[in-house]
């Protein structure tokens, strides 16, 4: 029984198959690439010729049940090396084809041509039943999809560079024989492949296989609604893709009569753009999915078309328009056709279980052949009866790609229906190809995929907290797995910086503060809370009581962010009884980030009790400053006050003098309004502020009475007002309290503060 590649052997089973694509590619684009129709076109082939030699590209795949038929007798990998071997042998008789011609018999070389190609497809076809287990085998892992981009990376760099020497090699007006020569290199380059398949590891075998007739595979698909879906819309891409591609040759060569190297270098940007799009595929598909991209794809192939509809009859004649428009046209239509075909391989072969990948890789290569053979030969076959009824061929190509954009229309329409597979949605993905946030973070991601240096690791880490993106959890859960502990706090640090976080990211951060005490637990607890993950809270209940005092004091801050009313008692139990001086500062905090009135009364008696120490006190005065509202301006005061205790008066007396300023600027000078019988309260109060404020240091009582007079109907919208009014009040006259003046100095903030709402209300 085989089992799963090792990684090492995985690694060297690629290396043999990322060489096999290159003298696989080599082979393709010597022998029946763009190459072999303008050799047709030499030997005076009619369009109906070129149709049926395109053909049988999609005919081999018809071929694909005799493959799956040797298969039950011999290996996969055996046949596969053996017909890639074979179809290239099969092309000797296309070299032969140029020595019937300079005999006279043009017709015997036209035959031998199509000889040459049939065998080269039907053996392929035979041995394509193996493409889809080796490559599925061999793409296992999470960068599945990426790798299975990269082998169309290379398969279609090296088509654009062999298409360039080839072009370069032509020339303008070849002899048939050059043309016999190249087809000798790619026979040579075919046979070279064959061999190499030989290396490739065997893919697991089907269990429990059972023997399905091709009618029973195509029944068995058209019960499963998404891939029935799939199949007719993958009919009409590859449709439209093989005949918009191919009849582009045939375009430049009888509408804009380019010489054959020209057509050949228009291919090298069609490869070109090919590349492209697998490296663009690549760089995103393993971050939104396969099923966007494959909509963009056609989309883009779609709108490509449409220049060729309204591309006027007067700029046929002229030089550079022409070649730069044929060279934009291939250039794009292979970017969008191509790439929606590799895209759409990947897309399927996440649809289908890996147990019937070679029954159901056989009926997807099917579905390609009927598309792509049955479009070329009609296509082919339209053309030429345009032509027989006297239709230019600049018209007659104007009608096939109209046909060809109506069908292409009806399977972007169809693709919103597709299953996602785990993807973005359409918009989703447009958004992060326009988004340099999101695209940055795919690049850092890739990058940390690859690294096996530590340092560089934790550096990209911190490169992903700095530039946060949705795109990122995956790969940031992945690493908070990591045996290192430097690496995991910088994945779970950088996952707090997410503007949400998915189910899978909060499963895994409640599993963090479970299982990994004094490590990385209290940094998740602190993510749970700043996410609002409401379900972890029993989890974080019971944490803060957990040994581990960060944890503790993270799961307290944590439940008052997610507003746990509940608990805050206990928080305060945890308080008042810990020794612990962490803990206390950080029960504080989160009592401060509950923000409820009632929690002044527990921090004064923190402050009358247990004198505390100053970095508690401090702490203290702060969280009381949120409870009122006032943390933000009253810090900035108290950093001062810290730093020379001595300017308390001062400091004091300039947040009198600067609120009763803001109410004389703001309406010190109204008489009348609609709350006009509050102003003389206001003018009142705001007017003895600065005195209250100076008496203060010796006699609080003037300060006091001060409060109480504030009147309740003005400060109605402050919920921690009444509570205190109240206490302020009391404490400004209670002897116990007159050596806290960072404490007097927050009761004057917070009076000051009461004529600036008063006057903000009134203005």
């Amino acid at each position: 029984m085989q089992t799963q590649l090792s990684p090492y052997r995985l690694r060297k089973a690629r290396e043999v198959f990322n060489l096999f694509n290159v003298f696989n590619s080599l082979s393709w684009n010597l022998l029946v690439g763009s190459i072999v129709t303008l050799f047709a076109i030499r030997l005076g082939a009619s369009s109906t010729y070129i149709g049926t030699l395109s053909a049988l590209v999609y005919v081999s795949f018809f071929f694909l049940p005799l493959g799956k038929l040797l298969s039950r007798k011999f290996s996969i990998v055996g046949i596969f090396s053996f017909a890639w071997t074979l179809r290239a042998i099969g092309m000797i008789t296309v070299v032969f084809a140029p020595i019937a011609v300079r005999f006279g018999h043009q017709d015997m070389a036209l035959g031998l041509t199509m000889l040459g190609v049939g065998i080269f497809h039907v053996v392929r076809g035979i041995g394509m039943i193996a493409n889809n287990p080796v490559l599925s085998n061999l793409s296992k892992g999470p960068d599945r999809s990426s790798y299975m981009t990269q082998v169309q990376i290379i398969n279609s760099a090296v088509g654009m560079f062999s298409g360039f020497a080839i072009a370069i090699i032509l020339g303008k007006d070849p002899g048939l024989s050059l043309y016999s020569i190249i087809m000798t290199a790619g026979i040579v380059c075919g046979v070279t492949s064959g061999m190499l398949i030989r290396k490739l590891p065997e893919p697991p075998t089907e269990k429990n296989a059972v023997k399905t007739s091709l009618a029973g595979l195509v029944r068995e698909a058209m019960q499963e609604p998404k891939t029935k879906l799939f199949l007719i819309i993958l009919l009409l891409v590859v449709l439209v893709s093989g005949v918009s591609r191919t009849f582009l040759v045939v375009y430049a060569r009888e509408v804009f009569v380019q010489e054959d190297g020209m057509v050949l270098l228009y291919s090298v940007f069609g490869g070109l753009g090919q590349l492209l799009a697998n490296m663009l595929i690549k760089f995103l598909v393993d971050r939104i999915g396969a099923k966007p991209i494959f909509i963009l794809c056609v989309l883009f192939g779609f709108v490509m078309m449409i220049p060729i509809v309204f591309f006027p009859l007067s700029s046929v004649n002229s030089l550079t328009m022409v070649i730069l428009f044929l060279s934009f046209l291939f250039f794009m239509l292979n970017f969008g056709f191509l790439g929606s075909e590799g895209i759409a391989q990947t897309y399927f072969m996440g649809l289908v279980p890996t147990e019937k990948m070679l029954d159901m890789g056989m009926l997807y290569f099917f579905v390609f052949g009927v598309a792509g053979a049955g479009g070329s030969f009609l296509a082919g076959l339209m053309l030429d009866i345009l032509s027989s009824l006297g239709l230019p061929p600049f018209y007659s190509f104007k009608i096939l790609y109209v046909a060809l954009i109506a069908l292409a229309a009806i399977a972007v329409i169809k693709m919103q229906k597709l299953t996602p597979l785990g993807a973005l949605s359409f918009a989703g993905a447009v958004k992060v190809m326009f988004s340099y946030r999101d695209l940055q973070a795919i690049s850092l991601l890739d990058r940390l995929d690859k690294t096996a240096d530590s340092n560089q690791e934790q550096e990209l880490l911190g490169a992903l907290y700095n530039n946060p993106s949705q795109l990122s959890t995956k790969g940031l859960l992945e690493k908070a797995r990591s045996p290192r502990l430097v690496t995991r706090l910088e994945a779970i640090r950088a996952l707090d910086k997410l503007d949400f976080l998915h189910e899978d990211a909060e499963a895994a951060l409640v599993n963090d503060v479970i299982n990994n005490p004094f490590t990385t637990a209290y940094i998740s607890a602190r993510i749970l809370g700043n996410h609002g993950c409401v379900s972890a809270i029993p989890v974080l209940r019971e944490l803060a009581s957990s040994e581990d005092y960060m944890l503790a004091g993270e799961a307290m801050i944590a439940l008052a962010r997610l507003r746990d009313l509940a608990f805050r008692p206990h928080i305060e139990n945890i308080i008042l009884y810990t020794q612990n001086p962490r803990l206390k500062i950080m029960g504080v905090e989160a009592l401060g980030i509950y923000a409820l009135p009632d929690s002044l009364n527990t921090f004064i008696n923190i402050i009358e009790n247990n004198d505390p120490p100053p970095y508690l006190l401090n702490e203290v005065i702060l969280a009381m400053s949120a409870i009122l509202g006032t943390q933000d301006q009253f810090y900035r005061i108290l950093v001062r006050y810290i730093a020379d205790p001595s300017l308390v008066s001062a400091l004091a007396l300039d947040e009198a003098e600067s609120a009763v300023a803001y109410y004389k600027s703001n309406i010190g000078w109204r008489k009348g309004g609609k709350r006009k019988h509050e102003l003389p309260l206001l003018e009142r109060q705001a007017n003895s502020l600065q005195e209250a404020m100076s008496a203060m240091e010796q006699d609080g009582k003037v300060l006091s009475g001060w409060i109480q007079s504030l009147p309740a109907f003005a400060f109605s919208d402050e919920p921690s007002f009444k509570t205190a009014q109240t206490l302020f009040s009391e404490i400004l006259v209670d002897d116990k309290t007159a050596s806290q003046k960072c404490l007097r100095l927050l009761i004057a903030h917070w009076a000051a503060s009461q004529i600036r709402v008063w006057t903000q209300r009134l203005k």
